[in-house]
């Protein structure tokens, strides 16, 4: 019996001396386990704050954002306006050949635009303050010459000009077919450019449709009465429509 409890004695220091090492194992396996736990914690509040303040750095380039670009656009409209001022005194002429003006081009215009209109319009020479061809690279031979940009000195003389050369349409310059238009700048031509098909069924359908400035459609209707199309798809609706009834419906809108 001795013997026997000597033996047990012995069993029991070894399995504690086990259970003392295996718990200890354990504390240190659990201790690292916490310490890994907890650095991810503090990396995981480290990035929400971190998401926080690129939440709110984006929220305020969003505002950025939107305030340049309005400010963008108010600054466009003024430089479209701006420069559609600076060229209310300019002419344009199409398809005439290149090289014909020589030299001195203010005056060879000044001369050109007499012979085209005739002293019944034009008692002397206008004055121009500027003449040259556009700034695109000179076409090769057998191509469309580039257009010639007249700055007249007055712009009651240019307004004159314009008038009696659409009510023209094509002019002629020593057997040359050309063309005088408006000078407009290439913002406010797309615009205008979007209204071209529409006037052309409108012009079918006997009706006197005009292109205001910058790009504002005015129809005048059989009746001798004027309506406002603010768009192209409200163009394009009026003329899709049934014609009496769109009269109708353009008349009482008046």
């Amino acid at each position: 019996m001795e013997a026997i409890s000597e033996l047990l004695d012995q069993h029991r220091e070894a399995l504690t001396t086990d259970f003392r090492s295996s718990f200890s194992s354990l504390k240190t396996k659990f201790d690292q386990v916490r310490a890994t736990v907890e650095d991810h914690g503090q990396r995981l509040s480290s990035l929400e704050l971190v998401s926080e303040d690129l939440s709110q750095r984006v929220s305020e380039l969003e505002n950025a954002c939107s305030s340049l670009r309005e400010n963008n656009s108010k600054l466009t409209t003024k430089v479209v306006d701006l420069e559609g001022r600076n060229r209310r005194q300019n002419l344009r002429i199409l398809g005439l050949a290149e090289t014909t003006e020589g030299g001195r081009p203010t005056e060879f215009f000044s001369d050109l635009l007499c012979e085209v209109f005739g002293k019944e319009m034009l008692s002397s020479p206008p004055e121009i303050d500027r003449a040259h061809r556009s700034l695109a690279p000179k076409p090769a031979p057998g191509q469309r010459p580039r257009p010639v940009i007249l700055r007249l000195h007055r712009y009651q003389i240019k307004d004159l000009l314009i008038r009696e050369a659409r009510r023209r349409g094509k002019l002629d310059y020593r057997s040359q077919q050309i063309r005088i238009v408006e000078d407009y700048c290439p913002e406010v031509l797309s615009q205008r450019a979007e209204y071209r098909e529409v006037m052309s069924e409108l012009y079918a359908r006997g009706l006197k449709p005009s292109l205001l400035y910058p790009a504002r459609l005015r129809i005048t209707l059989s009746s001798g009465e004027r309506k406002w199309l603010r768009s192209v798809d409200e163009a394009r609706r009026y003329v899709d429509g049934p014609p009496n009834a769109l009269r109708t419906s353009g008349m009482s809108a008046q």
